[in-house]
């Protein structure tokens, strides 16, 4: 009985990840894309080169606490 369900979900779980190569072509190890889907260089404020989190601007622009 054990087996039986045990079989049953690797089936399952071969017809998963064969409907989602179809749903999301081009995700796979083998495809050919190397290059897709890498992180672009993070950005950094041009006055105190501090790294930038989000789209705000930086503290270092008119903040609280400016250093002059």
């Amino acid at each position: 009985m054990i087996l039986k369900i045990v079989s049953l979900f690797l089936i399952f779980m071969v017809i998963l990840g064969i409907f989602g190569k179809w749903r999301f072509p081009g995700r796979g190890r083998l495809s050919g894309r190397l290059g897709q889907g890498r992180l672009s260089r993070p950005r950094k404020c041009p006055d105190c080169g501090r790294f930038q989190i989000g789209a705000g601007p930086c503290d270092c622009r008119g903040g609280a606490d400016k250093k002059t």
